[in-house]
């Protein structure tokens, strides 16, 4: 039976592991704050009290973490996880992170005879939990094929898409794409709002128009009834969208929209909202 590594217990770490509980599989988990783990301990999971001790007879270890400097040090760190791997274990950093620093710790990895995939995910609190995650992957073929039965158990379709890099590549832009999306919708809202219009109708005319998308429809109605229990922190989405600027940039692509998106989040972090849902990027405005 294939024993499964999950090293952060935030909202998408903490899904996987449950839902890898549920499928019968063995679970180790990890985190930073070891409080935060405690409800996966009591549905069945072992917990490790560093990520070295985590992966020790770990076949696939899951990384889910919140920016570059979480993996590095959990990747890198003292006790950290590369030195740690067992022979013929598989990798999988899923976080969102730069594309220089997966470039890096893939490197790091070979270095150490490591078979280390970027495998950023499309979904969010609900998809994790029930499963129906989509993995855009980049980085060795073989090692995918090894890792494919536990992902298949997390999600409903694994996107290879090129070399190491790739799946970190295309979750920028795809984070980047969202964060406008949301940014641009709070605005929108807001003038609803302060108009004469009635907000439900008008959001309905929009959500089943051209600007409507599951995205749109999604974070929209929890705007209207103000409901921000976090499927996506408000952080997270200002850190992707200085993550996509840079890489952008790198490419010679200087992007006139996310910083101003960027900046809408994190203002919201700043007024209280760091711990809320996405859709509270509203709320500053109103």
């Amino acid at each position: 039976m294939t024993n499964v590594t999950i090293l952060g217990t935030g909202i998408m770490g903490s899904g996987m592991a449950r839902r890898l509980l549920d499928q019968g599989l063995p679970v180790t988990v990890w985190n930073r704050n070891a409080a935060r783990a405690e409800a996966l301990v009591a549905a069945g999971a072992a917990i490790a009290p560093s990520p070295a001790e985590a992966v020790r007879e770990a076949d696939v270890v899951i990384a889910m973490l919140a920016d570059d400097d979480a993996s590095r040090d959990v990747w890198l760190g003292e006790r950290g996880v590369l030195e740690a791997m067992p022979a013929g274990a598989v990798a999988l950093e899923c976080s969102t992170l730069t594309h220089d620093w997966i470039l890096a710790l893939a490197a790091e990895a070979r270095a150490r005879n490591v078979a280390l995939l970027d495998a950023p995910v499309t979904g969010s609190r609900a998809q994790a939990a029930s499963g129906e995650l989509r993995f855009l992957a980049g980085g060795d073929r073989d090692a995918l094929e090894r890792a494919q039965p536990v992902l298949d158990r997390l999600g409903v379709e694994t996107v290879y898409l090129g070399p190491t890099g790739s799946g970190a590549m295309l979750k920028l832009i795809n984070n980047f794409l969202c964060g406008a999306q949301v940014a641009a919708l709070a605005e929108a809202m807001a003038a609803i709002e302060r108009s004469d219009l009635d907000s439900d109708t008008a959001f309905r005319m929009i959500r089943t128009g051209a600007p409507g998308s599951p995205l749109v429809n999604a974070v929209g109605d929890r705007m209207l009834k103000r409901a921000y229990d976090p499927q996506f922190l408000i952080p997270l989405m200002a850190k992707d969208l200085d993550y996509a600027r840079s890489t952008f940039a790198a490419m010679g692509i200087e992007t006139r929209i996310a910083g101003p998106a960027r900046q809408l989040f994190q203002d919201a972090a700043e007024q209280g909202y760091a711990q809320q849902d996405i859709a509270a990027v509203i709320e500053p405005l109103r």
